[in-house]
């Protein structure tokens, strides 16, 4: 009786202990939509934009309305399993072994080998690529590390500039631009108005400044990202401050020889998706990026699902003990306005030398 008693105890928490790991792994199981059949896996973790507001957003959308699976992944706290920006844990990467397509807004990690893997597999193989704002300086790895190739700064033949510029086609730059005091309006380049991404698109404008690009000469640009001189639509473009790219489409050559479909663009914190065109471009990237084109309609569904409430984009500015659980349903918000906001950790003073 004794050791039927015991193995139902260590059942018990062996099942708890799957339970605690797979409570951070967020899926959105689309039921019917042009997505069904489709696994589109996002990886969110930087520290400033609140892509872990960002992507689940997106991801409700593509699955609620689309019929896509959807898997979000973020950095956590591998103590709390809370989301934690900094962090350079994310559990749940193997969900790229079957993947459709990565959206990747990470920035500067510095994964363990095991998180790091399926990320490479994926890449070597040509998976399609969207990438988000900081995804252009996603990884920051030492020089002695086997990823060391991925590395934002990398100097290397192999990867050069790093994820950023070898796979999206620009590594970051930058700032263009005074950032938090001036917007950006995204202007469509003339020449690509027949792209399906930008059907329906229009009166893009976002609150994260600007990023300086010069994107790999085969890149397309879909829209030219100008900085306002204010935080507000009607701001004046800012003095001096000439348009650049700022959304784009490429192909990059995968160690397999295939060919992955890519588009990047420098914009996404959490609060630029609450304009409905730069959101819709969002949506549309992912249809395209998986070959469904032919389904993107100019009236594509891309109404935000669930409660949204974006917190502004700052360091350390993200809302606290959240875990990936609490974001599972439909109508659960994103994030919760109840929850406290981190304070940026002050910076310490070197010593006079």
């Amino acid at each position: 009786m004794l050791q039927k008693v015991l193995f139902v105890l260590l059942l018990s928490c062996g099942v708890l202990t799957t339970s605690s790991a797979w409570s951070q792994v967020l899926t959105y199981e689309g039921e019917q939509g042009p997505g069904q059949g489709k696994h589109l896996v996002f990886l969110a973790g930087d520290h400033e934009y609140r892509s872990e507001e960002t992507l689940p957003a997106i991801a409700r959308i593509l699955a609620k309305h689309h019929g896509f699976r959807c898997t979000v992944l973020f950095t956590v706290d591998p103590e709390t399993g809370e989301i934690e920006p900094a962090a350079d844990n994310m559990p749940g990467t193997e969900a790229l072994n079957d993947a459709d397509l990565m959206v990747i807004f990470l920035r500067f990690k510095n994964l363990p080998a095991e998180q790091m893997d399926p990320i490479v597999d994926y890449l070597e193989h040509g998976g399609p690529v969207v990438g988000l704002r900081t995804a252009t300086h996603a990884f920051k790895i030492p020089a002695d590390s086997p990823y060391a190739r991925f590395d934002f700064q990398h100097e290397g033949d192999d990867y050069h500039l790093g994820f950023g510029r070898e796979i999206l086609g620009e590594s970051w730059a930058g700032h263009y631009g005074t950032n938090h005091q001036m917007s950006t309006r995204l202007d469509i380049n003339p020449s690509a108005k027949g792209h399906p991404i930008l059907r329906g698109v229009k009166d893009m404008w976002v609150q994260a400044g600007g990023y300086w690009t010069e994107p790999e000469a085969n890149s397309k640009v879909l829209a030219t990202a100008q900085p306002l001189d204010g935080m507000t639509p009607d701001s004046l473009p800012a003095e001096e401050k000439q348009p650049c790219p700022g959304a784009w489409v490429r192909t990059y050559t995968a160690k397999s020889g295939g060919k992955g479909k890519v588009f990047t663009t420098t914009y996404g914190a959490s609060e630029d998706i609450l304009n409905e065109g730069f959101r819709r471009m969002l949506v549309n990237a992912c249809f395209w990026a998986v070959g469904l084109k032919s389904k993107i309609t100019p009236d594509l569904n891309v109404d935000l699902v669930g409660p949204y409430h974006p917190t502004t984009f700052k360091n350390g500015g993200h809302r606290l003990h959240v875990v990936p659980a609490e974001l599972s349903d439909w109508n659960s918000p994103i994030m919760s306005p109840d929850k406290p906001i981190g304070q940026p950790k002050p910076r310490r003073r070197k010593k006079a030398s």
